[in-house]
């Protein structure tokens, strides 16, 4: 098994993870080792199963976040840093010393790789290669972009400090596109929470009230069992013709949750952020609720129910 060290992750079998990850999904299978040999075949079983889940991908949805606010800061940054460079270049100092002498600002999450660019071009590495791994050391479609062009431009030479002016207007025009959007979008973001919601309450009102009309259906049904009847539903509702009870009708209503909670995670992410990544943790969120809920519903409304 290779582990390489790169950024604070490790990568296992090629997959990049960090010490908390590990933890977390050892805790998970802890938990769930255990849950397996003390609760199974009891509703304590999933609800204990779903919270080993929920901590297993929690340090996964905290990565994301942070991942998603350093790329922020980094685009915003490189703002400030772009508008720098344009300073420099126009007092006529030319761009691989105008890097050296921005690289002592601070710019934040942006400053190793600044301080990284800046030490390539003093070791005299062309000024088109280091800017081609300043962009691919961020990562970020916005920045690539603005890198390319400047590396470009200052390839085929002319007016550079235009060319720098027009690309600080351009990704400053980006940025205020994306937070416009994120604030035109957050209506949307916060309908798609409370669809997922009422989803959940259908589901636990179909498992609990509607499901179980079946046993009043059979007091005033002469010779025919609850057992009958809920098995006919679920023939009516596509399966076998063989007697299905209660709970195995209502077993795939945690599958549609979980399905309905990630996908739907996923086109809020697109839609506020303009990318599917993000939208994994909006995923976690509704897939850890979704799981909470169902599985609590059965330990807890249940165990009521029975009282």
């Amino acid at each position: 098994m290779k582990i390489e060290f790169k950024d604070k992750r490790l990568k296992i079998l090629g997959f990049p993870i960090n010490k908390a990850e590990i933890v977390g999904l050892i805790i998970a299978l802890l938990i769930i080792v255990s849950d397996f040999i003390f609760f199974r075949g009891t509703n304590l079983f999933y609800f204990i199963a779903g919270i080993a889940i929920v901590i297993a991908g929690f340090p996964f949805f905290l990565y994301l976040i942070f991942e998603t606010n350093s790329l922020r800061e980094k685009e915003t940054m490189f703002l400030e840093f772009s508008r720098n460079l344009v300073e420099n270049v126009r007092a006529g100092t030319p761009i691989s010393r105008a890097i050296l002498n921005v690289k002592s600002k601070d710019y934040g999450e942006l400053n190793p790789y600044v301080i990284k660019l800046a030490n390539q071009i003093s070791l005299g590495i062309p000024i088109k290669t280091a800017f081609e791994t300043f962009a691919r050391d961020l990562n970020s479609q916005t920045i690539s972009r603005a890198i390319t062009i400047i590396s470009e431009s200052q390839k085929a030479g002319g007016q550079i400090e235009n060319i720098l002016d027009s690309v600080v207007s351009s990704v400053s025009q980006i940025e205020k596109l994306k937070k416009e959007r994120r604030s035109a979008i957050y209506n949307l973001v916060v309908q798609g929470y409370i669809i997922f919601f009422i989803f959940i309450m259908i589901m636990l009102i179909m498992e609990f009230k509607i499901l179980p009309i079946a046993k009043g259906l059979s007091e005033s049904v002469g010779g025919v069992s609850d057992q009958q009847i809920i098995g006919e539903l679920g023939t009516s509702l596509g399966g076998t013709g063989k007697t299905a009870t209660a709970e195995q009708l209502t077993r795939p209503f945690l599958w549609f949750l979980i399905v309905q909670g990630f996908f739907t995670g996923l086109v809020i992410g697109k839609l506020s952020e303009g990318r599917i990544r993000p939208g994994l943790k909006h995923s976690f969120i509704l897939v850890t609720i979704a799981i909470l809920i169902n599985t609590g519903s059965k330990v807890f409304i249940s165990g009521a129910l029975a009282g």
